[in-house]
């Protein structure tokens, strides 16, 4: 089967056997794979697969089961499915437990599908089991225009929250707001700790959601209402910060963070059921919806990266791996 190597920093066609579901997992014939940061991260040489997990980049996919581990009872051959993996995306095939696969909504096509499971799993785990996000408290996005940031903020709206967001021009800012942000900051423009102070008459906003880090920590705690909650999940300005303890203390802040990749299955597929309760109704009735920039077909997995990297995006990257003309 065709797949997509990394060799020296960079994305190469290959070849590889088709892998053989263990006892708990499915063989998914591939028609799309989701692009994400994790992924350039790895080609970079800088986000290691676990131990165990394939080496070849893709967090997500969607496409047709081929075949079922014999302890699968769920899901059958031919069944569209959308998938959470550990690696091996980037591939004509690709194994994933059968407890990590979601039906494809019957309004969506496949390669909208492939965009989900790694936004949707992360932004539910983060905003709604470790933020406590609850209706009618503010969530603040950095990256509003980001995958996670498209589905933070129908996600939060969808369940009665004020969404404000970054975005690094004008242009994002408004998509944001179109989408259903109540407020979006141009960070390139604007200071977002003043922004976020004149928005909230100075109260801050209850959770935020990071993918920056670095010297946005100590901003980030600027913005926080009392028993305000920061959730970090990325670090694209850096592992490091100095920060002032004292209003920890005395807002009563949490500090918490997550990565997704690592955790065990039984954890990840606790946040497949909560999507599958909570989040699959929304994207059925249509009232959220993937957002999808741009489809490259596989083998231009390079310039899907570099789109990536340029930060020009808006929603979800996707890369098609096989046709699928009759689902579009």
């Amino acid at each position: 089967m065709r797949v997509i190597e990394i060799i020296d920093k960079s994305l190469q066609i290959g070849e590889r056997d088709m892998p053989t579901p263990l006892a708990h997992e499915v063989l998914i014939k591939v028609v799309a794979a989701g692009v994400n940061r994790p992924d350039v991260m790895q080609r970079l040489g800088l986000y290691p697969p676990p131990v165990g997990a394939s080496d070849i980049p893709g967090l997500e996919v969607a496409g047709f089961i081929a075949a079922v581990g014999k302890d699968v009872t769920n899901i059958k051959v031919g069944d569209a499915v959308c998938a959470l993996v550990t690696g091996g995306g980037y591939a004509d095939y690709c194994t994933a437990s059968a407890a990590l696969c979601l039906p494809v909504p019957e309004n969506l096509s496949l390669l909208d599908a492939a965009g989900l499971p790694e936004t949707f799993f992360t932004v539910w785990s983060n905003v709604f089991d470790r933020g406590k996000l609850s209706a009618n408290e503010t969530l603040f996005v950095h990256g509003g225009s980001s995958g996670i940031g498209t589905a933070a903020i129908q996600l939060a709206k969808a369940f009665n929250a004020k969404v404000m967001v970054t975005a690094g021009s004008d242009d994002k800012c408004d998509f944001c707001r179109q989408l259903g942000a109540d407020a979006a900051i141009n960070y390139q423009q604007q200071d977002f700790v003043t922004a976020i102070k004149q928005l909230t008459n100075e109260r801050g906003v209850d959770v935020i959601l990071d993918i920056i880090g670095g010297d946005y920590l100590p901003r980030n705690l600027n913005c926080l209402a009392v028993d305000g909650r920061l959730l970090q999940i990325a670090l694209q300005n850096g592992i490091k910060s100095e920060i002032n303890l004292l209003p920890i203390m005395l807002k009563r802040l949490t500090i918490t963070g997550s990565t997704l990749r690592a955790r065990d299955d039984g954890f990840k597929a606790a946040i497949a059921k909560n999507l599958l309760n909570h989040v699959w109704p929304l994207l059925v009735s249509g009232q959220i919806k993937p957002v999808t920039h741009q489809v490259f077909c596989l083998t231009e997995a390079a310039k899907a990266h570099a789109l990536m990297e340029s930060n020009q995006h808006l929603g979800k990257i996707i890369l098609q791996v096989s046709p699928c003309t009759t689902l579009l």
